[in-house]
């Protein structure tokens, strides 16, 4: 960097700011930091006076991770002339990491798409916004007509605000096909179906700064925070000092965060719950555990216990590579050390056992007693910034917004709170059964185009309609490549133009149209601690882009159900039930309103418009360790954390904790799993009454039938006419108010379950995965049997363990990891001119030993085949950090196939900085047998020097 450079970034951040983000965030660089709503340039000699005259700030939320920073854009005549980072944001607390830092220049980056293009005899051709919705329009209703609504598949995006993915949910729902999901589904799927089934939600229970408040042992397992999420990791380190507690990293390699560790032990990929039952052995054994909150809280415990008796230190040693004697030493000291906390992300998850990943971690804090109480808990650190809110929004293949499933009843409660017929809503689809069956998933939505005689469904996939999803995110990419040739039609909506639009030599049927950035727009965004932050525009949408929503809008015009789109936004209860109110709407506020008022499940009844907006007005009035308000904010928490019932409720920083009222944010675990099991009540014992309620001990989720028992009460015959069915479904809020009154919460006083029966393993099992290196423990720990019709496809799991040895010529592990400079596929961080040349190619981290043995020196060109058939090339980066016997590749990069350079496929002016090979071309075929979530972090490849 040049001292002109940094002469020039130090004027625009202010000589403070830049060498504190300078130091947080390795390549800041010497960003331009400017961006025009007329054009593209770079600021004159005058703008980059400070200050600037008649200028403007705008408190906004970062778009990158979903730690949820704070940023400050300063505009001056529509021009973003200046980033900084806001000091009293109750989250970043004046941090940004590299990324973060470089969000003007997201903007303004010269190789977004512009206008909309068409790709006609090999050729990128500009069209008219008109041209390419009446196009897109014909052909997709063409297709529709002639196959059905399930011709499409709508992928959605992390990236979306909260009101623009609950609109995408009912754009697939009103085109009538349940072939919608996004990148949940290949990240936290798992840690959602775990989780939740385990205790209620799948979701963070406790925040960033409970932990620097009160963690006194942390364990970071399966994820590397000091690149994916780097403000969240600061937070971390803040607890090592404030309460010197003890971080414990778990990894197959050597992160960043584990050189901050206070011990770290290398885990052989696939083995989580092979470690975990280590740890459960011994605190079993030792008498660690908290019997207790176990005999009041906790169902099904004995199973468990079982399971643990066989995982001695030796065996556990065996079958995860760690020495006996370090998972004794770790046992002791995260079981005696409390309260402590388990942080988990994408190692975890991504496994063809992701789900009982995510069932054994919330267990073991059951056993120790830390559900529930400050500095404990399972933080679980999501990826994208909006990536908790578009789950939560279910941009899934298997359920509405919610997580209320596709049943009937969800159906026609989702009719009346949008403010459409029923029987309309379901003669959009196929026929009635299709509206209640699973969609095709992100995973293998491929197999729906290329062997459709062997899916589940009312018609192939013709129509794929990407709308900010990496295509690049998912394994099996030659199986994309290929369906991707074979389509009809392929629409693309995003800023920077997605690798779909390359993957394939296809001559014509792909249609690129400029979206938006979210600093474009305007809308809310749910951090991985379920609080909801509102994202102010910082400037009106660059070139000729449209933001999401607008994109839908116009679609939903010509695919001929607009009215019905926005029927939502005109309607709001009024004396207990939903009426229409108006002709007209305001977006983003009644959108925000709409979803407030209907997702209930998750408890969004407080997520006003108008509270979020007050909330982020006044960021500086809450305590960043409780995320408790002060003065005009006193009695609420920051960002309103779900479930935050109504917009009198406080929000719920810490999930589970009985000993907070209900009216401050307090519960007990969700009764969602039946009254009884085997006999033996699902219900809180009498001992756990959640503070100030009226109701003791362990009682039902509320319902019109049980409500006045329960809370004993007596109910009008208006009342009782007005009440939906149960608290989820009570569009006229008065279960909800009665609850309330009482100090109840809606969902009841359940216990948190170890079994969960109606899961292929009722208790979590160590399975070797799909392909493992350790054949010989195969047999003993074999994968599940292969699985019909799941999510309307078939999916191989013993049949592909068992049809070779794979690691005869496959003997080297996979390991794919996260740079701190790029995110998901990349596709945004390697158009930036500085962040991409952080890392200017696509590598591998190889242990000298291993490359010694291929005949590979330093930064050789190598090849990586996978057992599919598949191969990359890539360089050989020597590094300590991986043993001889794994490889450690990042996932961020695309632009080249199995060696072949496909970026002159980019149309002109919209190729990325930085190309290379995609670690998911050969990440290996494995998905989780309850979400499909691919086995992205346990394969084997065969190494060769090219």
């Amino acid at each position: 960097m040049s001292k002109d450079e940094l002469k020039d970034i130090s004027l625009k951040l202010g000589r403070r700011n830049f060498l504190k983000l300078a130091s947080i965030g390795a390549g800041i660089g010497a960003t331009s930091m400017f961006a025009s709503t007329n054009n593209v340039r770079e600021a004159t000699k005058e703008e980059i006076k400070n200050p600037f005259p008649g200028s403007k700030k705008v408190k906004t939320i970062c778009s990158i991770c979903s730690a949820g920073c704070g940023v400050v854009a300063e505009v001056q005549n529509g021009v973003w002339v200046r980033q900084d980072v806001a000091q009293d944001h109750p989250i970043s607390e004046g941090s940004h990491c590299c990324k973060g830092i470089d969000q003007i220049d997201l903007v303004k980056s010269k190789q977004r798409v512009k206008h909309p293009l068409k790709k006609v005899d090999g050729k990128w051709q500009r069209i008219s916004w008109k041209q390419a919705i009446e196009e897109i329009s014909e052909k997709m209703l063409k297709l529709r007509a002639e196959n059905g609504p399930d011709v499409a598949m709508f992928l959605g995006s992390a990236k979306f605000n909260l009101q623009q993915s609950f609109y995408f949910s009912k754009f697939a729902a009103m085109w009538g096909t349940n072939n919608i999901d996004h990148v949940a589904r290949v990240c936290h799927s798992a840690s959602v179906a775990g989780a939740s089934n385990t205790w209620g939600y799948g979701a963070m229970t406790n925040h960033f700064g409970d932990v620097v408040g009160n963690s006194k042992a942390i364990l970071m397992i399966g994820a590397n925070s000091a690149s994916a999420c780097p403000i969240g990791f600061k937070h971390f380190l803040q607890a090592k000092d404030r309460n010197n507690a003890k971080l414990i990293v778990v990894d197959p390699v050597y992160t960043k965060s584990a050189a901050k560790a206070d011990h770290y032990l290398r885990i052989r990929t696939g083995t989580d719950v092979a470690f975990i039952y280590g740890l459960l052995h011994l605190i079993f054994k030792n008498g660690w555990e908290d019997k207790e909150f176990i005999d009041s809280r906790v169902y099904g415990m004995d199973k468990v216990r079982q399971e643990a008796k066989k995982w001695t230190p030796e065996v556990t040693a065996d079958v995860t590579g760690i020495p006996a004697e370090k998972i004794i030493q770790i046992t002791r000291l995260f079981a005696t050390t409390k309260p402590s906390t388990v942080v988990w992300a994408l190692g975890i998850t991504q496994h063809s056992t992701g789900t009982s990943n995510t069932r054994i971690l919330p267990i073991l804090q059951l056993v120790l007693g830390n559900a529930g109480k400050k500095g404990g808990g399972c933080n679980i650190i999501r990826g994208h910034d909006n990536v908790q809110g578009s789950t939560d929004m279910c941009n899934l293949a298997d359920s509405l917004p919610g997580y209320y499933g596709l049943s009937d009843d969800a159906w026609k409660y989702y009719s009346k709170a949008w403010g459409v017929d029923y029987e309309w809503m379901k003669g959009r689809f196929h026929s009635p059964k299709w509206m209640n069956e699973k969609g095709f998933s992100l995973a293998k939505w491929w197999q729906g185009v290329l062997q459709e005689e062997k899916t589940y469904s009312s018609s192939p996939i013709r129509a794929l309609w990407v709308q900010g999803t990496g295509i690049t995110s998912m394994t099996q990419q030659v199986k994309i490549q290929e369906a991707i040739k074979k389509l009809d039609l392929l629409v693309i909506a995003e800023p920077f133009v997605n690798e779909a639009a390359i993957l394939s030599d296809r001559k014509d049927g792909i249609y690129i149209i400029p979206a938006a950035t979210q600093f474009e727009t305007e809308g809310s965004v749910t951090a991985s601690n379920r609080s909801s932050q509102w994202r102010s525009k910082v400037v009106d949408p660059l070139y000729e882009s449209k933001p999401d929503h607008e994109i839908m809008f116009e679609f939903a015009k010509k695919f001929g159900f607009y009215d019905e789109f926005i029927s939502g936004m005109k309607h709001d209860i009024v004396d207990g039930e939903i009426k229409k109110v108006k002709d007209d709407f305001i977006w983003p506020d009644d959108a925000a309103n709409e979803l407030a008022r209907t997702v209930k499940t998750i408890g969004l009844g407080g997520w006003t418009a108008k509270r979020l907006r007050e909330h982020q007005e006044n960021w500086h009035l809450f305590d960043p360790i409780t995320l408790a308000g002060y003065g005009k904010m006193k009695g609420q928490y920051y960002g309103l954390p779900w479930p935050c019932w109504d917009t009198k409720h406080p929000g719920s920083p810490i999930l589970y904790n009985p000993d907070v009222p209900v009216n401050e944010g307090g519960m007990g675990f969700r009764n969602r799993f039946g009254l009884e099991h085997d006999g033996v009540s699902q219900l809180a014992s009498s001992s756990v009454t959640v503070e100030k309620s009226e109701v003791k001990g362990g009682y039902p989720e509320i319902t019109k039938e049980n409500i006045e028992r329960v809370l004993g009460i007596k109910l009008t015959q208006e009342e009782k006419r007005k009440m939906g069915a149960n608290w989820k479904v009570d569009l006229s809020g008065i279960i909800q108010e009665k609850c309330r009154e009482k100090g109840v919460c809606v969902y009841g006083n359940a216990k948190a379950r170890a079994i969960v029966w109606t899961f292929p393993d009722p208790v979590p099992k160590h399975r070797e995965p799909i392909h493992s290196p350790r054949f010989d423990l195969v047999k003993k720990y074999p994968t599940y049997p292969d699985q019909k019709n799941n999510f309307r496809v078939d999916v191989k799991f013993k049949s592909e363990q068992m049809e070779q040895d794979w690691s005869k010529e496959f003997p080297t592990m996979i390991v794919t990891m996260r740079l701190v400079n790029l995110s998901g596929a990349g596709m945004i961080e390697r158009t930036s001119k500085y962040l991409s040349h952080i890392t200017p190619e696509m590598f591998a981290h190889i242990h000298p030993e291993l490359a010694a043995k291929h005949g590979i020196r330093d930064k050789d060109d190598m090849w990586l085949h996978s057992p599919q058939g598949t191969k990359i090339k890539i360089k050989a980066y020597y590094n300590y950090s991986v043993t001889p016997d794994r490889v450690a590749m990042p996932y961020n990069f695309a632009g080249m196939m199995q060696g072949v350079d496909l970026t002159h496929r980019y149309p002109e002016g919209t190729k990325p900085y930085v190309n290379g090979e995609s670690s998911n071309t050969i990440t290996n075929y494995g998905f989780d047998v309850i979400t499909q979530i691919p086995e992205f972090n346990a394969g084997l490849c065969r190494i060769e020097r090219a």
